[in-house]
């Protein structure tokens, strides 16, 4: 079965003006060449540290952002070859779920008439019927029906971003992308939203871009994993199989800060050196071989970019932007009592 979304070659670059009155102007590199599917009913985890390109991906994705470069296919139709009506149709089927749960709703409209607006709008609903739509939506992600009559102001983060979820199941989607949508809650309301939104998707047969920062959050919900770096995805795979063995150094490094659910277990620390280099002057080759610890570095990778190619066990399905590729054992945790 062909994916429902497939990302091909997806190049967004920014123009940005520096220098007296803006004389000179300077490319942001910000994605990079990015090429990823996303099947029916599947959760495609997208994960990096800030400033990786992951937000502009997504909303390149749902064309938010237009591209440099690239192809942007779902369910078999090029999204950037739709004329502006059927684009519009098409938006019903793709919709986002937003980081910060208050800056994404209108203080000025009840909860009620913001989940409404993609009824009305899309034409599904009015009236009473429409009313009704929307008290069954917010029962649906865990709300009273009584909060329709509400302002986000009235509510606390996780309430707020289950009105977010709401409005975004309101158009019937297939594809959701969830830009961070969990980072702004407490720990206790992640762990609620999260399961709301896997509750949806078994009911729903929902498809999730879930993009995150924190790799233990995906590990909770999105069975492959995609690593960014740079905007370019330096690798991916089945979750178990890149968390057990990862190829790349740079997820080496990310696995290695994810803390131990255990007091008396520590696990090795691998610290980058440096910040991240600059999209708008990347270096060559590799992009991560300013800030390697791999003890195989070597010329090949200043000079060569490295291709995302099949690594490990053949017809595991995962892929590394490596020239060395080889595992490593720091995802795994020590044995208690290790210090």
């Amino acid at each position: 079965m062909p994916p429902l979304l497939e990302v091909t070659d997806l190049t967004v670059h920014f123009q940005r003006r520096t220098g007296f009155f803006g004389a000179h102007r300077e490319i942001v590199q910000a994605v990079s060449g990015v090429s990823l599917a996303i099947g029916r009913r599947e959760t495609l985890g997208l994960v990096g540290e800030s400033g990786c390109g992951k937000t502009t991906l997504a909303r390149a994705v749902l064309r938010l952002e237009e591209k440099t470069s690239g192809t942007v296919t779902f369910d078999g139709r090029d999204l950037y070859a739709l004329p502006p009506a059927e684009l519009r149709r098409m938006r019903r089927r793709l919709q986002i779920v937003f980081q910060d749960p208050y800056s994404s709703l209108n203080p000025r409209m009840t909860i009620g008439a913001a989940v409404r607006e993609g009824l009305v709008i899309h034409k599904l609903a009015a009236g009473a019927a429409a009313d009704r739509r929307v008290r069954e939506l917010l029962e649906e992600v865990g709300l009273t029906a009584d909060a329709a009559d509400k302002y986000p102001h009235e509510f606390s983060g996780g309430q707020r971003q289950r009105a977010g979820i709401a409005r975004a199941l309101a158009v019937e989607p297939e594809l959701l992308v969830c830009d961070e949508p969990v980072s702004a809650l407490d720990v206790s309301v992640q762990a609620q939203v999260l399961n709301l939104l896997m509750d949806l998707q078994a009911r729903r047969g929902l498809s999730y871009l879930f993009i995150s920062h924190d790799l233990a959050v995906v590990r909770h919900v999105a069975p492959r994993v995609a690593v960014m770096y740079l905007g370019r995805i330096v690798e991916e795979g089945p979750a178990e199989e890149l968390y057990a063995r990862p190829r790349h150094p740079y997820t080496q490094a990310l696995l290695s800060a994810v803390p131990v659910p255990d007091p008396v277990t520590r696990r090795p620390r691998i610290i980058l050196p440096g910040e991240p280099p600059s999209p708008v002057n990347p270096p060559s080759g590799c992009p991560f071989h300013p800030r390697c610890q791999h003890p195989g570095k070597d010329a090949a990778c200043r000079e060569v970019r490295p291709e995302l190619v099949e690594r490990g066990s053949a017809g595991a399905g995962q892929r590394a932007a490596c020239h060395k590729g080889e595992p490593s054992a720091v995802s795994r945790q020590p044995s208690a009592g290790t210090r």
